[in-house]
């Protein structure tokens, strides 16, 4: 239901001359900005749906009218690859932990915020974290799963968890935790990919270009991404 209840929202919110975006939560404040700037410049309307990514992997499979995608890591769009036609990586990112205290280790907190470790890509990544550090076994009992990286860290910044893990460009945007720890280690990209079905493929495939320019790659930068494509 929820699945059909979301994909029933994209196509109620889509206009007819709307570059119809899905794009993980973690880009929204950079996506933003960005679709503003590219509507000044083109003339052209992009509509953007925010989400966990493997939420949107999944609307994207049950139909949801959506031209081009970016989401927070590679397997999830694997999981959309025949719905694919033509990708790249355009970003990197990295794992923090953030806390409105300071903290001694993870392991003396006792409420920590995750994206969903078996769904989420910052919980997935988070997972495979401490699992490669022998932690996942003690942190376990103790992670409270989210929707997307955005939940965990508005619970760690109002105080409803001791800690989240996000990524850096979230952690950025916090308004009272604080970056306690880098979580070093796990390669973190970002696909971008115009879908098949694209009802507006020629705009998809200006907009992705435009994602690749100078002008773009500025924005990103700003909010903490390392662009990893040529500009």
């Amino acid at each position: 239901m929820r699945r059909l209840l979301f994909v029933l929202l994209i196509s109620a919110c889509a206009r007819h001359d709307e570059l119809q975006v899905a794009a993980a939560a973690s880009l929204q404040d950079a996506l933003r900005e960005i679709g503003a700037n590219y509507e000044k410049q083109t003339h052209e309307r992009v509509s953007f749906a925010f989400g966990a990514s493997n939420i949107l992997a999944m609307q994207i499979r049950a139909g949801a009218p959506v031209d081009v995608v970016l989401l927070a890591d590679e397997p999830t769009m694997d999981k959309i690859a025949d719905l694919i036609a033509a990708r790249e990586d355009l970003l990197s990112n990295e794992l923090v932990v953030v806390s409105r205290e300071p903290l001694r280790d993870l392991l003396s907190v006792n409420r920590l915020a995750l994206g969903d470790p078996n769904a989420v890509p910052a919980g997935v990544y988070a997972r495979e974290y401490f699992q490669q550090h022998g932690m996942w076994e003690a942190l376990r009992p103790k992670v409270i799963p989210m929707d997307n990286v955005r939940a965990a860290l508005a619970a760690a910044d109002n105080g409803s968890v001791d800690a989240a893990v996000v990524y850096r460009t979230d952690a950025l945007l916090a308004k009272r935790a604080r970056i306690t720890m880098t979580l070093s280690g796990p390669v973190i990209r970002y696909p971008v990919a115009v879908l098949r079905n694209a009802k507006h493929s020629n705009a998809a495939r200006r907009f992705v270009q435009y994602l690749e320019s100078p002008d773009a790659a500025a924005v990103f930068r700003k909010f903490g991404f390392v662009v990893l494509v040529s500009s």
